[in-house]
Parts: structure tokens; sequence; C-alpha cells
């Protein structure tokens, strides 16, 4: 009797904060329906009929569909890029022993540490002497250098991947390629799943180098727009059609989310069974 009383409270606590964390969400979306009237005029729960308008208001400043679409041409090559080598990277460094294998752990756990703030400078030198600026490839390719997923992805694959299963594959004549594409991948797919949805996320919402390399009004991905969006002054006088904005630039990640949440749940539940 309680234990059961305990569930019951442990999971009416776990239900208040899911409601407490969507709160600021379905705010959001709320406040993307009401006129900007409606907004200072107070709290509330009940969406308004401004949606429309506040869209119209919206497109005529800025074209939503391309930031849209500019952000995906970034984010999704960037994502996989970013996916497919640190797996390939981590599991060299977790399977094959190689002299200086700990030097070049050590050295991707130190760059973990620095910001990538620190070499903004450097990084914008560079891309001007390739002539890259006002282009979407430093955007891309130096995602694939990645030293969070690499670590994450070496830490899981260590875990799960038992050498055994390498040998085998070796012994019925498979190459080493073919053993990374056919059995480490789908055994690595749930921990690639998780750092794919940080590493979207991270790449749709990247906003200061963005800004920086970009010139073109027409390149501009969404977050870029959005925070162009506090140059006009009108947008004062309408907070709907800010939250409109951030409200339709959230879309994406829900998507993505919802479409890797499976790898990860299988990732839970495969760390549940006991061998």
């Amino acid at each position: 009797m309680a234990t059961k009383i305990k569930k019951v409270i442990l999971y009416i606590a776990l239900i208040l904060l899911c409601v407490i964390c969507l709160i600021p969400f379905y705010m959001m979306m709320v406040n993307a329906t009401r006129s900007s009237k409606q907004i200072l005029a107070g709290f509330s729960m009940i969406p308004g009929t401004s949606i429309a308008a506040n869209y119209k208001f919206l497109s005529s400043y800025v074209n939503l569909l391309q930031g849209m679409w500019n952000s995906v041409k970034v984010a999704v090559p960037a994502t996989l890029l970013n996916a497919y080598f640190s797996a390939l990277t981590a599991y060299a460094l977790a399977i094959y022993k190689f002299k200086g294998r700990n030097v070049i752990f050590y050295v991707i756990v130190i760059f973990m540490m620095i910001p990538g703030q620190l070499s903004l400078i450097g990084f914008y030198n560079l891309c001007s002497k390739l002539k890259l600026i006002d282009s979407y490839i430093p955007l891309i390719i130096p995602a694939i250098a990645a030293p969070g997923t690499v670590f994450f992805l070496r830490q899981y694959v260590m875990s799960v991947l038992s050498p055994s299963l390498l040998e085998a594959a070796r012994i019925d004549g498979a190459g080493e390629l073919r053993i990374f594409h056919r059995i480490v991948l789908p055994i690595m797919g749930p921990g690639i799943a998780t750092m794919a949805i940080g590493g979207f996320i991270g790449n749709w919402n990247s906003y200061l180098i963005p800004m920086i390399l970009l010139n073109t009004p027409s390149k501009f991905t969404l977050p870029v727009q959005v925070a162009s969006l506090n140059a006009v002054q009108d947008i004062s006088n309408n907070r709907g059609a800010a939250y409109l904005a951030l409200a339709i630039s959230v879309i994406p990640v829900i998507v993505v989310f919802c479409f890797c949440s499976r790898w990860i749940i299988s990732s839970i539940t495969a760390g549940g069974v006991k061998e």
C-alpha cells in the first residue's frame, strides 16, 4: 500500500513538472494568435483570433518560408555529416588499438572545454581568405568536427558493442567499412539519434556565425530573420507577430524530436535489458 502511494505521489509530481515545463511553450503558441493589444492587456490561456493578421504583418517584413528553407539547407547536411563522421571517429577510438589513441581522446576532451566564440575572429578571417563569406559552406563543413558528439558516442559504443561480434564478422570475410556500416551503425543508432537531435537543434538555432558570415537577406537563416525583426520599429506594436515567428521556428525542432524519439526510447529499453 505504501509503495502504491509513493508511486501515485511520484506520478503527480512528474505530471506537475511536465505541466510547468509546457506552460511557457503553450503561452508562446497562445500569444501567437493574439493581437498586441490583447497581449498587453494581461495573461490569458485562451487563444485569440489574430493569427492571420499576425502572419500577414510578419510576411510584410520577412519571408519566413525562405528563412526556414535556408535553415533546412544548413541544419540537415550539418547534422548528417556531424552524426556520420562523429560515429566513425568514435568507433575508431573505441575499438582500434593504436599509438596515440589516448592522446587524441584527451585532445578531444580539451577542445570540448574551449568556447567556439574564442576562434570566431580567426574563423572569419579564414572564410574571408577562402572567399566563403555569404556562403553556407562554412556553416556546414565545420560541423563535421564535433568533439562533444565524438566523446559521447565513444563512451556509448564502448558500452554496447561486443568485440566478439566484430571478430565474427571479420572471420566471415567482411571488410572494416562493411562492418561499420552493416553492424556498428545500427547498434549505435540510439546514441547517434540522441546526439543528432541536439546537433540539429544547435544548427537550427545557430545565430552568431550565420549573422556574421551571411550578408544577403535572401540567404538569411530563420534565427537571423527573427532577430532582424528587432530592428523593425513597427514590430514593437505587434508583439503577436514576434511570438508567431518564434512559434514557427520551433515547429521543425518538434518534428525532428518526434522522428528521433523512438530511437531514444529504444536506447533506454535496451539499457534496461540484462543479458
